[in-house]
């Protein structure tokens, strides 16, 4: 008979392979599943900015494109994703509790770091070194201490406050060994200008610990000798026996206090048997060996590149780098600013459009907030203003990037940046001053266009 299939007599129905059956129509016999599944994620959904998010979410629950495919009638994740988004309002429900905003700071810890920053370079007034074998060993400094930051911060981001520890006790000495070596082999010989670099590197290793462990008062405390003899000349001159005693007294109070922070700690407060390091678990932890060492080498070449570019205006004005040094802390607080802004502009942006206009606009008031600082630092310094408020545009951005983890692409401007600044100064290429502006403003421009491209994606602040 037409339309039908007889079977043999000795066949059984299980003995032939299943037909998959075809996703049931929506208003047909079942609901759809897409409708199901927009129902279960709701909340997610409408306050999603952009279907990547929603994207990201189905792919973190294990779904892979096989079974959408199978299950939804789509072709992948981000397809189901667009679906999701268009079926379902935006809207961004209350919480039920108050928003914990991980950006949020201190304006006066931020300038308290600021300024230390900037104290360091009493002690160049006190000791007046040759210059040449004290910037080969800052600029090493610079480099190596930013790769540890990244990585004792990275251990820290893990739960892991024993290897942060453990990571700057072993790499602050070697980075000290490295900056006192370059020092030598700039200088020729171990004269006292050797000896100073090779202090200064101490320093740049023991500063960095306690910068990192949040110990800004107490590295405040031990400069403040060395500082206030620096001053002391406008009212009293220091005695030149006294010079290498204050110097070395506030070096080695910053060591003793770095040493003291990051010791291994065997034994709990007194009165208690509990040590006090308690190993983590090991599912609770990464891999033994944590972050890979490779990962931190954009940072430190970060390092480099903008310790050069710092140098470079140094020569041309040295209160230039006292300018940007003193900006620094304003700077990380406008930094923090723009992370909590961006957090409030994902709850409050119903549109991807909407989120990358809010996005710019907090770029724009937060780099024009820092050039205003700048301007200041400048009309009280007596510096020139163009190439202070060039250079700060190029920094400011490039710390934004780095700290949205675009650290690449950062690094490979400022690095060609540096890098072609430093080739124009060695073979005199035109003016040096517009050969400033001109690599600084391409870098600072750049910069301003990928913070605008990168972190205008809701994808970027999750």
């Amino acid at each position: 008979m037409s339309g039908s299939l007889r079977l043999p007599p000795d066949a059984r129905p299980d003995a032939f392979p299943a037909v998959p059956r075809q996703r049931t129509a929506p208003g047909w016999a079942g609901p759809d599943p897409v409708d199901e599944l927009a129902v279960r994620l709701d909340d997610f959904v409408a306050a999603a900015v952009h279907p990547d998010e929603i994207a990201a979410l189905l792919e973190s629950d294990g779904m892979s494109d096989d079974q959408i495919r199978e299950r939804y009638g789509v072709k992948n994740s981000f397809a189901l994703a667009e679906e999701l988004y268009e079926r379902v309002a935006r809207r961004h429900p209350e919480p039920e509790t108050p928003l914990h905003d991980p950006w949020r700071a201190s304006l006066p810890a931020c300038l308290l770091r600021g300024v230390l920053f900037a104290l360091p370079g009493f002690a160049y007034v006190l000791a007046a070194a040759a210059p040449l074998p004290l910037l080969a060993s800052a600029l090493t400094g610079w480099t190596w201490n930013q790769g540890l930051a990244h990585r004792a911060y990275t251990w820290l981001g893990l739960g892991d406050e024993r290897a942060a520890r453990r990571t700057l006790l072993l790499g602050a000495p070697l980075g000290a060994v490295l900056g006192a070596l370059v020092a030598l082999l700039v200088s020729g010989e171990a004269d006292a200008a050797t000896a100073f670099a090779a202090g200064q590197s101490v320093y740049l290793g023991a500063s960095t610990i306690l910068l990192v462990r949040g110990r800004e008062r107490a590295l405040l405390l031990a400069l403040s000798p060395m500082a206030t003899a620096a001053v002391l000349p406008l009212l009293h001159p220091v005695p030149d026996a006294a010079r290498p005693i204050l110097l070395l007294g506030s070096l080695l109070a910053v060591t003793i206090l770095a040493l003291l922070d990051v010791m291994p700690r065997r034994h709990g407060p007194k009165g208690r048997g509990e040590p006090r390091d308690q190993p983590q678990p090991a599912d609770s932890r990464k891999a033994a060996t944590g972050p890979p060492l490779i990962s931190s080498f954009p940072y430190a070449l970060f390092g480099l590149a903008t310790g050069t570019l710092v140098l470079h205006a140094a020569l041309e004005d040295n209160l230039t780098a006292i300018a940007l040094t003193l900006s620094m802390g304003p700077a990380e607080w406008l930094l923090y600013r723009f992370r909590s802004a961006a957090l409030t502009g994902l709850r409050s942006s119903t549109t991807p459009t909407a989120f990358r206009r809010t996005t710019t606009r907090t770029v724009l008031k937060g780099l024009t907030a820092y050039l205003l600082t700048l301007l200041a630092l400048a009309v009280t310094t007596g510096v020139s203003p163009a190439p202070l408020l060039i250079l700060g545009a190029v920094l400011w951005t490039g710390l934004l990037l780095q700290s949205f983890g675009a650290i690449l692409v950062t690094t490979v401007i400022c690095c060609t940046a540096a890098l072609t600044q430093t080739l124009a100064l060695l073979t005199h290429t035109g003016s040096p001053h517009w050969v400033t502006l001109t690599i600084q403003g391409a870098a600072a421009a750049a910069q301003a266009v990928l913070v605008c491209a990168l972190l205008g994606k809701a994808t970027a602040h999750r």
